[in-house]
């Protein structure tokens, strides 16, 4: 009976260890690029704000963009405190941050948009542009989401996975979810992408 219970730890063990090397791999690592040129523009698509209205994305049309798909109740939520100062920042400059929430993370947004709304001005003074909640990944993700990832990069593989979008509205990198806002390669690709 010992030799099972060794084998049932072991492999329990080898599970769990396992588990969080791909929950790592997941949430953190290098920015990619993309592999393929992407087709269309962020540009020429329309989307709805949080609050229902029609947005179509062409107002950002040469400005740099961050497409995040946000979450109220993430352990990683705490970075709309640095998107907002980013954005703060570089607005001026011709920078924009988009924020797409988003259920599809073990049902991490689940409020309505009004709350979602209210979360992100009480909490961190939110003032960059929110859109309504989207679907990020599989067979029916977002338009958005889809030419985001047309050229050959992961979809969103947690909450706050950001894409970098060039003045064109072409997609420049993704950077994993634990990317955070301040982190110098993403801050360095924004600026490049401003210049």
């Amino acid at each position: 009976m010992k030799p099972l219970i060794f084998i049932a730890l072991g492999l329990i063990t080898v599970i769990v260890v396992g588990g969080l090397f791909f929950f790592r791999s997941v949430m953190a690592g290098d920015p990619q690029a993309p592999t393929t040129p992407g087709e269309g523009s962020l540009w020429d698509l329309e989307t709805r704000t949080l609050e229902g209205q029609p947005a179509p994305l062409g107002a950002y049309r040469g400005q740099v963009a961050l497409v995040v798909n946000t979450a109220s109740k993430c352990g990683l939520t705490p970075q709309y405190e640095g998107l907002e100062a980013l954005y703060r920042e570089l607005k001026d400059r011709g920078f924009v941050i988009l924020g797409f929430p988003s259920n599809d993370f073990m049902g991490q947004e689940p409020g309505t948009a009004e709350e979602i709304r209210s979360f992100c001005t009480t909490r961190f003074q939110v003032s960059f542009p929110m859109f309504e909640k989207v679907k990020v990944k599989g067979e029916q993700k977002d338009p958005v989401y889809r030419l985001l990832t047309a050229g050959g990069l992961e979809d969103p593989t947690w909450n706050f996975t950001k894409f970098l979008v060039g003045k064109d509205g072409k997609v420049m990198a993704r950077f994993a979810p634990k990317t955070a806002p301040d982190d110098p390669g993403l801050r360095e690709a924004i600026l490049a992408a401003l210049d």
